[in-house]
């Protein structure tokens, strides 16, 4: 039997008004790749803070490398052994990646009062070579895309020799290259006696890299299985405590005409695209990270410059110059990347969800609260967002909830046509399930969906009908009902 590294017993964490922990307990052995796996808001995260000594616990003891341990900081936890990759971007923007990768560390590559840059290179280049990663150590973190910012943070862990790393949704933004240059590190690690904790909402993951999963469910340890031995049904009914059967809502295909005509559209990403989609269509977009999907919605919605021959909305040829003009035409767009550049996470649920809807609240230049304060309850009943109050900080939601939010944020709008890029990543299953039906309801509605995932079973699932789209163009148009995922793929790799 492999010896046990960690060790966390009848871990209990309160905070006014929530009980965030109870009786939550994890053993992890030496080498081993664990799951843990919950919904949003089950307490995997408040389990890790208490882990590296951002919470203290209310009760509970920490055993770790065969000694009791109670880290009152990252940084005792990082001396001691244990790195965590965040899910969310840790990085600082303005330096190179060799810098980011030894921020703290400097001292390695002093020569007298001189850094050695070119020491503090060779150690990075030594260190991206031996585990694979396909990075410039030399090139400034503000210009890479989000998959290389989180090879860099996997870099940074690897580099402090730690005994146990956690990496939180660490395949969220990468490509499937990438996915597997990851799975190649996680079984090199783990054969060098590296522990990984491994938490993602991807279950087919777990299945592929993970020996045991432990489940939380409402800050309670629920269970702890071999792998093997599970079968994925009985995986999402540990999670989310129930069946969830018919995981993707039937459609009623009941589609109108033509509400969103895009002919010509070009910048330095996109490539003359065009493409139409009809009232109540959910139409999906297929492709690899880098193939310009993202940036063909970001044209759209003004958020980027492009030429473009025409864009018509329900009949009516419109010019779009910036995001204000889009909302104003009735387009709305939920962001891929939600906490950077689709909310304000410091500030109230309420100021997010009216934050794009405002002057429908407001007269004279005076907001008026009672009406914007039914609004918001009203839609926070719709979406069943678990919040106490409106007023509740955006930040201390699960992110399911934060989905939610967002998505209630643009159906104040009413918009006519919604982007929506990437809208359930780094969300649990039973949250996906949530969105799907939100998205699903909105269609039957009547408004016209542009879904942005890099998750085949979710874009046959949702969708009406899918483009797939590569270098920056659209090359292949499938009904969702007849794609496989084998043909999709293989348009988006070019091997039609």
């Amino acid at each position: 039997m492999p010896e046990v590294l960690l060790q966390m017993n009848n871990i209990q964490k309160t905070f006014p008004g929530v009980k965030a922990l109870s009786s939550a307990q994890l053993l992890i052995h030496r080498g081993e790749v664990h799951a843990l796996i919950g919904e949003n808001g089950a307490g995997k995260s408040t389990l890790m803070k208490v882990l590296l000594g951002i919470y203290q616990a209310d009760a509970g003891e920490i055993f770790f490398d065969r000694r009791q341990v109670s880290f009152n900081a990252p940084t005792e936890a990082l001396h001691a052994g244990i790195a965590m990759i965040q899910q969310e971007i840790c990085l600082m923007p303005n330096v190179d990646v060799s810098e980011n990768i030894w921020a703290g560390r400097e001292d390695k590559f002093r020569k007298g009062l001189f850094l050695d840059v070119k020491a503090r290179y060779r150690a990075t280049e030594e260190l991206l070579d031996k585990y694979g990663i396909n990075l410039d150590p030399r090139r400034s973190v503000k210009a890479l895309s989000i998959a290389q910012m989180q090879l860099t943070e996997l870099a940074r862990a690897i580099s402090y020799d730690a005994k146990l790393i956690i990496m939180d949704e660490p395949t969220s933004a990468l490509t499937n290259s990438e996915i597997e240059t990851l799975y190649r590190i996680v079984k090199l690690l783990s054969s060098q006696g590296v522990s990984i904790i491994f938490i993602s909402h991807k279950l087919e993951e777990i299945f592929r890299i993970c020996e045991n999963v432990t489940v939380m469910r409402d800050g309670q340890y629920i269970a702890t299985r071999a792998v093997k031995d599970l079968q994925m049904q009985e995986l999402i009914r540990l999670i989310v405590g129930r069946e969830l059967n018919d995981f993707y809502p039937k459609r009623t295909h009941n589609l109108g005409g033509t509400m969103v005509e895009v002919k010509g559209l070009n910048n330095d990403h996109v490539s003359n695209v065009s493409f139409q989609a009809r009232k109540g269509e959910i139409l999906g977009f297929c492709g690899l990270i880098g193939a310009g999907r993202t940036e063909i919605m970001r044209a759209i919605f003004g958020a980027d410059k492009c030429k473009v021959e025409s864009i018509v909305i329900d009949g009516q040829a419109v010019r779009i110059r910036s995001p204000k003009d889009a909302i104003r035409v009735g387009i709305g767009m939920l962001t891929e990347d939600r906490l950077r550049l689709g909310s304000i996470t410091k500030l109230s649920t309420r100021y997010n969800l009216t934050a794009a809807s405002l002057n429908d609240y407001t007269r004279f230049g005076v907001i008026d609260k009672s009406k914007e304060t039914n609004a918001c309850q009203e839609i926070v009943e719709r979406l069943a967002i678990k919040v106490p109050s409106i007023q509740q900080v955006l930040a201390l939601l699960s992110g399911g909830n934060q989905q939610k939010v967002i998505f209630g944020r643009w159906i104040l709008c009413k918009p006519k046509v919604l982007i929506l890029d990437e809208p359930t990543r780094g969300i649990d299953v039973g949250s996906k399930r949530d969105i799907y039906e939100i998205i699903n309801h909105l269609a039957e509605q009547g408004m016209t969906i542009l879904l942005v995932s890099s998750e085949l079973p979710e874009l046959m699932g949702v969708s009406d009908r899918i483009l797939v789209v590569r270098n920056g163009s659209i090359v292949g148009e499938f009904q969702a009902d007849d794609a496989t995922q084998e043909e999709l793929m293989n348009t988006a790799f070019g091997a039609r």
